[in-house]
Protein backbone atom coordinates (compact mmCIF):
# COMPACT_ATOMS: atom_id res chain seq x y z
CA UNK A 1 0.00 0.00 0.00
CA UNK A 2 1.52 3.40 -1.04
CA UNK A 3 0.93 6.25 1.13
CA UNK A 4 2.28 9.61 1.74
CA UNK A 5 2.48 9.64 5.25
CA UNK A 6 2.35 6.34 6.93
CA UNK A 7 5.63 5.51 8.09
CA UNK A 8 6.82 8.68 7.39
CA UNK A 9 8.45 11.24 10.08
CA UNK A 10 5.81 14.02 10.49
CA UNK A 11 9.02 16.60 10.92
CA UNK A 12 9.94 15.48 7.63
CA UNK A 13 6.75 16.07 5.28
CA UNK A 14 6.87 18.84 2.99
CA UNK A 15 3.39 19.47 2.58
CA UNK A 16 0.53 20.59 4.51
CA UNK A 17 -3.32 21.42 4.95
CA UNK A 18 -5.57 18.52 2.86
CA UNK A 19 -2.53 17.89 1.08
CA UNK A 20 -1.82 15.60 4.09
CA UNK A 21 -4.75 13.23 3.57
CA UNK A 22 -4.15 9.69 2.06
CA UNK A 23 -7.17 7.69 0.65
CA UNK A 24 -7.59 4.02 0.64
CA UNK A 25 -9.67 2.15 -1.98
CA UNK A 26 -12.37 1.27 0.16
CA UNK A 27 -12.82 -3.01 -0.22
CA UNK A 28 -16.71 -2.55 -1.06
CA UNK A 29 -19.30 -5.28 -0.36
CA UNK A 30 -22.73 -5.52 -1.20
CA UNK A 31 -24.01 -3.68 2.05
CA UNK A 32 -26.91 -1.74 1.54
CA UNK A 33 -26.20 0.41 4.70
CA UNK A 34 -23.93 1.62 6.30
CA UNK A 35 -21.68 4.44 8.04
CA UNK A 36 -18.51 4.71 9.51
CA UNK A 37 -18.45 7.30 12.89
CA UNK A 38 -15.01 8.75 13.50
CA UNK A 39 -14.41 10.49 16.97
CA UNK A 40 -12.18 13.30 17.12
CA UNK A 41 -11.23 13.29 20.94
CA UNK A 42 -8.47 16.30 20.51
CA UNK A 43 -9.20 18.58 18.00
CA UNK A 44 -7.96 21.81 18.61
CA UNK A 45 -7.92 25.28 16.27
CA UNK A 46 -7.81 29.18 17.23
CA UNK A 47 -10.42 31.74 17.23
CA UNK A 48 -9.38 35.10 15.25
CA UNK A 49 -8.15 36.04 18.93
CA UNK A 50 -5.45 33.41 18.29
CA UNK A 51 -7.44 32.06 21.51
CA UNK A 52 -7.30 27.75 21.85
CA UNK A 53 -10.12 25.55 22.07
CA UNK A 54 -10.37 21.92 22.31
CA UNK A 55 -13.59 20.03 20.80
CA UNK A 56 -14.46 17.06 20.21
CA UNK A 57 -15.13 16.22 16.78
CA UNK A 58 -17.48 13.68 15.19
CA UNK A 59 -17.12 12.76 11.55
CA UNK A 60 -19.40 10.37 9.65
CA UNK A 61 -18.55 8.46 6.39
CA UNK A 62 -20.86 6.71 3.99
CA UNK A 63 -19.82 3.06 4.16
CA UNK A 64 -20.44 3.14 -0.20
CA UNK A 65 -17.40 5.82 -0.29
CA UNK A 66 -15.05 5.36 -3.07
CA UNK A 67 -12.21 5.70 -0.39
CA UNK A 68 -11.74 5.34 2.92
CA UNK A 69 -9.25 7.87 4.88
CA UNK A 70 -6.25 6.52 6.20
CA UNK A 71 -6.00 7.18 9.54
CA UNK A 72 -2.83 8.90 10.47
CA UNK A 73 -2.89 11.17 7.60
CA UNK A 74 -6.19 12.19 8.72
CA UNK A 75 -4.66 12.87 12.45
CA UNK A 76 -2.25 14.90 11.19
CA UNK A 77 -4.64 16.79 8.58
CA UNK A 78 -6.47 17.84 11.85
CA UNK A 79 -3.62 18.42 14.04
CA UNK A 80 -2.52 21.34 11.30
CA UNK A 81 -5.82 23.50 11.92
CA UNK A 82 -4.25 24.86 15.62
CA UNK A 83 -1.61 26.87 13.41
CA UNK A 84 -5.12 28.47 11.73
CA UNK A 85 -7.24 31.42 12.83
CA UNK A 86 -10.85 30.78 11.87
CA UNK A 87 -13.45 33.45 12.37
CA UNK A 88 -16.13 31.16 13.57
CA UNK A 89 -16.54 27.23 13.53
CA UNK A 90 -19.43 26.91 11.10
CA UNK A 91 -16.20 28.28 8.82
CA UNK A 92 -14.09 25.29 9.79
CA UNK A 93 -16.40 22.34 9.21
CA UNK A 94 -17.13 23.92 6.19
CA UNK A 95 -13.24 23.50 5.21
CA UNK A 96 -13.08 19.82 6.92
CA UNK A 97 -16.44 18.55 4.91
CA UNK A 98 -15.04 20.18 1.41
CA UNK A 99 -11.59 18.80 2.31
CA UNK A 100 -12.59 14.94 2.68
CA UNK A 101 -15.83 14.90 0.56
CA UNK A 102 -12.88 15.52 -2.65
CA UNK A 103 -10.68 12.90 -0.87
CA UNK A 104 -13.12 10.12 -0.32
CA UNK A 105 -15.38 10.64 -3.49
CA UNK A 106 -18.52 11.20 -1.46
CA UNK A 107 -20.53 12.99 1.42
CA UNK A 108 -19.65 13.66 4.56
CA UNK A 109 -21.37 14.54 7.86
CA UNK A 110 -19.65 16.32 10.52
CA UNK A 111 -20.23 18.20 14.22
CA UNK A 112 -19.04 19.33 17.27
CA UNK A 113 -20.25 17.28 19.79
CA UNK A 114 -20.38 17.78 23.74
CA UNK A 115 -21.76 14.26 24.87
CA UNK A 116 -22.39 10.88 23.43
CA UNK A 117 -25.46 8.71 23.77
CA UNK A 118 -25.78 5.98 25.92
CA UNK A 119 -25.33 2.27 25.40
CA UNK A 120 -27.88 0.13 24.72
CA UNK A 121 -28.95 -2.67 27.14
CA UNK A 122 -27.45 -5.65 25.99
CA UNK A 123 -26.75 -9.66 26.33
CA UNK A 124 -22.93 -9.58 26.98
CA UNK A 125 -22.19 -12.82 24.80
CA UNK A 126 -18.96 -13.40 27.21
CA UNK A 127 -21.25 -14.36 30.57
CA UNK A 128 -24.50 -15.85 29.01
CA UNK A 129 -24.86 -19.19 29.72
CA UNK A 130 -28.00 -19.45 27.00
CA UNK A 131 -27.32 -21.57 24.43
CA UNK A 132 -28.77 -19.56 22.13
CA UNK A 133 -29.52 -15.65 21.74
CA UNK A 134 -33.07 -14.80 21.47
CA UNK A 135 -34.12 -12.69 18.64
CA UNK A 136 -34.02 -9.03 18.47
CA UNK A 137 -32.15 -8.74 21.30
CA UNK A 138 -28.94 -6.72 21.56
CA UNK A 139 -25.81 -9.09 21.91
CA UNK A 140 -22.29 -7.54 23.34
CA UNK A 141 -19.01 -9.42 22.41
CA UNK A 142 -16.40 -7.40 24.31
CA UNK A 143 -13.03 -9.60 23.46
CA UNK A 144 -12.42 -8.52 19.74
CA UNK A 145 -9.27 -8.33 18.24
CA UNK A 146 -7.95 -7.87 14.86
CA UNK A 147 -4.43 -6.47 13.46
CA UNK A 148 -3.72 -3.22 11.86
CA UNK A 149 -2.59 -4.89 7.84
CA UNK A 150 -0.85 -1.81 7.68
CA UNK A 151 1.01 -1.59 11.05
CA UNK A 152 0.40 -5.32 12.38
CA UNK A 153 -0.68 -3.85 15.53
CA UNK A 154 -3.94 -5.06 17.54
CA UNK A 155 -6.57 -3.52 17.65
CA UNK A 156 -9.53 -4.26 20.36
CA UNK A 157 -13.14 -3.49 20.18
CA UNK A 158 -16.64 -4.19 21.73
CA UNK A 159 -19.27 -5.51 19.02
CA UNK A 160 -23.13 -5.33 19.08
CA UNK A 161 -25.26 -7.14 17.27
CA UNK A 162 -29.57 -6.59 16.55
CA UNK A 163 -30.58 -9.32 15.02
CA UNK A 164 -34.51 -10.40 14.06
CA UNK A 165 -33.27 -14.53 14.52
CA UNK A 166 -32.04 -16.12 17.07
CA UNK A 167 -28.49 -16.64 17.36
CA UNK A 168 -26.33 -19.32 18.31
CA UNK A 169 -24.19 -18.85 21.37
CA UNK A 170 -21.29 -20.70 20.83
CA UNK A 171 -21.11 -20.32 17.08
CA UNK A 172 -20.87 -16.22 17.59
CA UNK A 173 -18.73 -16.46 20.37
CA UNK A 174 -15.99 -18.57 17.90
CA UNK A 175 -16.42 -17.19 15.29
CA UNK A 176 -16.11 -13.56 16.72
CA UNK A 177 -12.86 -15.07 18.38
CA UNK A 178 -11.20 -15.79 14.91
CA UNK A 179 -10.52 -12.79 14.41
CA UNK A 180 -7.97 -12.30 16.56
CA UNK A 181 -5.09 -13.00 14.12
CA UNK A 182 -7.28 -11.14 11.33
CA UNK A 183 -5.53 -8.61 9.56
CA UNK A 184 -7.98 -6.34 8.07
CA UNK A 185 -9.26 -2.64 8.38
CA UNK A 186 -11.72 -1.97 11.14
CA UNK A 187 -14.38 -1.38 8.00
CA UNK A 188 -13.51 -4.79 6.65
CA UNK A 189 -13.80 -6.60 10.07
CA UNK A 190 -17.65 -5.49 10.94
CA UNK A 191 -18.50 -6.00 7.07
CA UNK A 192 -17.47 -9.80 7.64
CA UNK A 193 -18.89 -10.07 10.73
CA UNK A 194 -22.60 -8.76 9.12
CA UNK A 195 -22.20 -10.67 6.04
CA UNK A 196 -21.35 -13.82 7.54
CA UNK A 197 -24.51 -13.34 10.12
CA UNK A 198 -26.61 -12.59 7.60
CA UNK A 199 -25.50 -15.36 5.26
CA UNK A 200 -25.94 -18.33 7.76
CA UNK A 201 -28.73 -16.80 9.83
CA UNK A 202 -31.22 -14.90 7.05
CA UNK A 203 -32.54 -11.88 9.28
CA UNK A 204 -34.66 -9.92 7.66
CA UNK A 205 -33.21 -7.29 10.45
CA UNK A 206 -29.38 -7.29 10.62
CA UNK A 207 -27.31 -4.70 12.64
CA UNK A 208 -23.77 -4.82 13.56
CA UNK A 209 -21.54 -1.94 15.16
CA UNK A 210 -17.90 -1.97 16.27
CA UNK A 211 -17.24 0.29 18.76
CA UNK A 212 -13.03 0.45 18.60
CA UNK A 213 -10.75 1.48 21.14
CA UNK A 214 -9.09 4.93 20.12
CA UNK A 215 -5.63 5.26 18.51
CA UNK A 216 -3.80 8.75 18.51
CA UNK A 217 -7.02 10.62 19.82
CA UNK A 218 -9.44 9.02 17.34
CA UNK A 219 -12.03 6.15 17.36
CA UNK A 220 -13.08 4.58 14.14
CA UNK A 221 -17.02 2.78 14.77
CA UNK A 222 -18.17 1.46 11.46
CA UNK A 223 -22.13 0.44 11.47
CA UNK A 224 -23.46 -1.66 9.08
CA UNK A 225 -27.51 -3.12 8.64
CA UNK A 226 -30.17 -3.99 6.30
CA UNK A 227 -32.35 -1.26 7.12
CA UNK A 228 -31.66 2.22 6.35
CA UNK A 229 -32.62 3.97 10.27
CA UNK A 230 -29.59 2.71 12.35
CA UNK A 231 -30.31 1.32 16.48
CA UNK A 232 -27.05 2.26 17.19
CA UNK A 233 -25.81 5.90 17.98
CA UNK A 234 -22.71 7.32 18.70
CA UNK A 235 -22.05 6.25 22.42
CA UNK A 236 -18.72 6.12 24.25
CA UNK A 237 -18.05 3.22 26.91
CA UNK A 238 -15.67 3.29 29.83
CA UNK A 239 -12.88 1.65 28.10
CA UNK A 240 -12.90 3.44 25.15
Amino acid sequence: MKTKVLGKKSKKLNFSGKDLLDSIPRNRKKIEHGIDIWNVYDFMFKDKKEVPHLKVLEIIIPSNSKFIVESKSMKLYLNSFYDIAFTNQSEILKKIKRDLKSLIKDDVKLRFIDKFSVEPKNINLNQSNCETIQRRKIIKFNGFRSICPVTSQPDFANIYIYSSVSLSRDWLLSYLTSFKDHGDFHEQCIESVFNTILRNFNPKHLEVAGRFQRRGGIDINPVRGTHKKFLFKNFREFNQ
